[in-house]
């Protein structure tokens, strides 16, 4: 146990929980105690921190994401593009990642993210040209720096364009390698536990970029190590029609077939799916991650969250790619999805208060995390703690309500596992100025001829 004392998260102006209009304690990571009105903790000796002028949330999750696409932000050769044509303008520059490159990239997704809110994020990475063999490795690094909770895929593409695929031959390995290597980066560093920093998931990238024998493999392998399974799917109707003539099937089918129709899987997107594979995703237990910005951006469609939620299928957010999005800042993710759902379905089917769940309890489930998403007595100590100084809050009435219909971007306090990784808005030793001209530079250096 440690010798830190307990913190009192003191009379917030507004928290995301019933019961705590006092605040919240935590100690060692976890929430030991939510104060109600009128009421004090009931530990004597606590550090007290005065959240009086800050709204409490629990730690925002983000569900999806590929990290490195932060070096192609608004890319010309890929503006106004559909999905399909869209990845054959960024395969070439994204097959130009190096080390360096791939740990400035994630360094400022998962900076943004921390300073967004986000506690625990997810990563999506698949594209592995000679020489970044270790990209796993990088992250994990990157996250141990900056004190972030994450779950980090192991992606993979096998199947190129000689085969059919999308993807360039430069940027795909082989079925043996993906599978050593995953089973390697599981083994170094998965970890298992309610505390856990640090997880591993099993991601082929797509239906259209993977053979039926490594979706099967990995299926197979994640299983056997106990892991969760990643995959886009039903993203775009390229997508059915490319399922329907490649394997005589849609994509749950296909992706029943190969063994992935499970409490294990969570998908990214979710847009085309019918009722009745609604119904089939809910039984399963399969959560899908809506990406309401990259749908947009793309042109994709409007992932059904209410129905797929009175189906009983689990929705989670994701902030995507940097390249489809163009940013990874969770909580504008959060007013994103609100108002793409609240035009689909009306204000009496969605409010504010859903799109923070989606991110945060629904995220969780995304994840295979319950301790995660909830200001509750037992739950991790992952916070976001927004002031409501800003101009475009002035003269605002729920203060909740006001981080996402007057848009919240930038949290003033993050806390993840007890300990504070962003203070006064800022992540404590990261120089984002030096960061941002490194990484522009090797963004200029990539996107070069």
């Amino acid at each position: 146990m440690s010798d830190a004392k307990p913190i009192w998260i003191k009379d917030p102006l507004s928290i995301l929980a019933d019961g705590a209009e006092r605040g919240i304690v935590t100690r060692d990571g976890r929430i030991v105690e939510l104060v109600p009105s009128g009421g004090k903790p009931a530990m004597a000796d606590v550090a007290v921190f005065d959240a009086s002028d800050h709204v409490v949330l629990p730690g925002l999750i983000n569900t999806h994401h590929h990290f490195y696409q932060t070096l192609t932000r608004a890319l010309p050769a890929a503006m106004d593009r559909e999905l399909f044509p869209w990845l054959q303008a960024l395969y070439p520059v994204w097959a130009k990642l190096t080390p360096e490159r791939l740990e400035l990239g994630v360094t400022v997704a998962m900076s943004e993210l921390l300073l967004s809110g986000c506690t625990t994020t997810t990563d999506h990475h698949y594209v592995f040209p000679a020489g970044l063999e270790e990209s796993v490795d990088i992250e994990v690094e990157v996250a141990k720096r900056l004190g972030v909770r994450v779950l980090l895929t192991r992606g993979s593409m096998n199947l190129s364009q000689r085969d059919g695929g999308l993807p360039p031959d430069s940027v795909v390995q082989d079925e043996d390698t993906i599978l050593a290597d995953s089973a390697r980066v599981v083994a170094k560093h998965h970890q298992r536990g309610a505390d856990a920093m640090v997880q591993i998931a099993l991601a082929p990238c797509s239906p259209f970029s993977v053979t039926t024998s490594l979706m099967r493999s990995t299926a197979d392998l994640a299983a056997k190590l106990d892991v969760r399974l990643h995959t886009h799917l039903a993203e775009t109707e390229d997508e059915n029609k490319f399922c329907q003539q490649m394997y005589g099937c849609r994509p749950l089918d296909y992706l029943e077939q190969c063994g992935w129709l499970n409490a294990r899987t969570w998908l990214a997107h979710g847009i085309f799916f019918n009722a009745d594979e609604m119904k089939r995703l809910g039984k399963a237990k399969t959560t899908i991650s809506h990406c309401a910005c990259s749908n947009q951006i793309l042109a994709s469609g409007c992932c059904p969250v209410c129905e797929m939620e009175e189906a009983g299928v689990g929705i989670g957010l994701g902030v995507d790619g940097s390249a489809s999005n163009d940013g990874s800042n969770l909580m504008q993710e959060v007013r994103a999805a609100f108002l793409l759902q609240r035009a689909r379905y009306g204000v009496g089917k969605v409010s504010h208060k859903d799109a923070l769940r989606w991110a945060t309890k629904g995220s969780a489930a995304c994840v295979g995390r319950p301790e995660l998403g909830e200001i509750a007595v037992g739950k991790a100590a992952d916070l976001a703690l927004f002031r409501l100084d800003e101009l475009r809050f002035s003269g605002h009435g729920d203060p909740l309500a006001a981080l996402v219909l007057c848009g919240a971007h930038r949290a003033d306090r993050v806390m993840v596992g007890g300990k504070w990784a962003v203070i006064d808005g800022a992540i404590p030793g990261l120089d984002v100025a030096n960061l941002i001209r490194r990484h522009s530079s090797a963004a200029r250096a990539m996107q070069a001829g």
